[in-house]
């Protein structure tokens, strides 16, 4: 019953495909009750994997681009539900180079994956550290460690979500709210969808990853459900890589 999950509420935000969906189908198997936060209610997909998985979920809609909407719908959501999990999913990436790279790119990556994800933390995490429990996981990425190429502002947004995780595992930890991350590899998702199309960058990618192969969202899950549980009680302001053996390269 370690990695049980049953009895609580998770916000997942950014459920509606990739790692963000794996996450919510999987906490639904491990007893969870889902709460979806994303930019529209096309969840179809999601919501029938919960259900398959004994689970069920309320939706609610916010854009990520909007940090001000997504913080009003999680004041709402703080002061009318007892959120016990929040899973920090929803992100954006656009890819170009640095120079030519434009202030409205660069801010509406800043805001998807930074601001909205403050936005949506400090409700959420004054909550539990007011009832004093309560588990937060961010999904970082390896460019929480390293540069990447052509992709300045989610490089940016990446190390600054690794920074905010330990700023608040500092401040609530205190108070019994563990706050993690964690951060991904090179997975089989629509923001890796480019790379992949790429003959050349692919093999190159595949060919560093010790386990020979991209991820999948599912390989980000049991990672995901652990931090949840109260297996990993004592674990606090950590960015746990998912990355198939990459950062040991």
């Amino acid at each position: 019953m370690t990695f049980s999950l049953e009895g609580r509420t998770a916000l997942v935000t950014g459920a509606r495909r990739g790692i963000g969906a794996a996450i919510a189908a999987g906490y639904a198997a491990a007893g969870a009750e889902l709460i979806l936060m994303a930019r529209d209610a096309a969840l179809e997909d999601t919501l029938e994997a919960i259900k398959q998985n004994g689970g069920e979920a309320t939706v609610i809609t916010a854009d990520f681009a909007d940090p001000a909407a997504v913080e009003k719908a999680a004041i709402e959501l703080a002061r009318t539900r007892q959120i016990d999990i929040l899973v920090n999913n929803a992100g954006t990436i656009r890819r170009a180079p640095a120079a030519e790279t434009t202030t409205a790119d660069w801010q509406h990556v800043i805001d998807v994956n930074l601001n909205s994800t403050w936005a949506v933390t400090r409700p959420i995490g004054a909550a539990m550290a007011e009832r004093r429990t309560g588990k937060i996981v961010t999904i970082a990425s390896l460019l929480s460690f390293q540069g990447g190429v052509t992709v300045p502002a989610y490089t940016a947004s990446k190390h600054a979500v690794a920074g905010l995780t330990r700023a608040l595992a500092n401040e609530w930890g205190p108070a019994g709210v563990q706050v993690n991350a964690i951060a991904p590899g090179y997975i089989s998702t629509d923001n890796t969808a480019e790379l992949r199309a790429d003959p050349a960058r692919e093999a190159a990618i595949r060919q560093r990853i010790p386990a020979g192969r991209w991820g999948r969202p599912e390989d980000v899950v049991g990672a995901a459900v652990f931090l949840a549980s109260s297996a990993a009680d004592y674990i606090n302001g950590h960015v746990l890589a998912v990355d198939g053996g990459w950062l040991s390269r």
